[in-house]
């Protein structure tokens, strides 16, 4: 099932009963360094976000913040036609790895109908989330197993990953 804004509550309360077995599947994965494990990621990815709107759910902009980098603050705050320290003192906070995210949740750019407002800016890390597609998936499993608790879409991939014996 792919869930979206109206079944969050059931993808939370699925993702409680699943995720030890999700974090037993990246250990497999991890352990026996699977070939070809980008590719069949990448082709997860494409199948589930053939399917996905993301503009029904926008969990991950409701619930975690990305990284804004320095550039991303610059692009944004030009942008909104506002100094990068002004944006900064507004929007963010230095987190404990001393990068800056948004003071809260929901994003701050994120409109009631899941519209970024920011859209064609965006930060870096928004464009690329939720990474599935990304080269090398093996350096980010951590940050994926991680993703399947905020990301339905992610959450969908890994379960089909699972259920075609990927680790095994």
């Amino acid at each position: 099932m792919i869930y979206n804004e109206d079944s969050i509550e059931d993808f939370n309360a699925e993702n409680v009963k699943t995720f030890p077995d999700n974090r037993r599947f990246f250990d497999k994965l991890r352990n026996k360094k699977v070939r070809n494990l980008d590719q069949a990621f990448h082709k997860q990815h494409d199948d589930v976000f053939d399917e996905v709107d993301c503009l029904k759910c926008a969990n991950c902009c409701k619930t975690t913040s990305p990284i804004f980098t320095d550039n991303d603050i610059d692009r944004i705050a030009k942008h909104l036609k506002m100094r990068p320290v002004e944006l900064i003192a507004k929007h963010l906070h230095l987190d404990a790895d001393k990068d800056y995210v948004l003071n809260s949740s929901p994003c701050t750019f994120l409109g009631a109908d899941n519209y970024c407002s920011i859209y064609d800016i965006r930060p870096r890390a928004c464009r690329e989330y939720p990474h599935t597609d990304r080269k090398n998936i093996a350096g980010i499993m951590a940050l994926t197993l991680e993703n399947t608790k905020v990301c339905p879409a992610v959450f969908e991939i890994v379960d089909r990953l699972k259920k075609a014996g990927l680790a095994n």
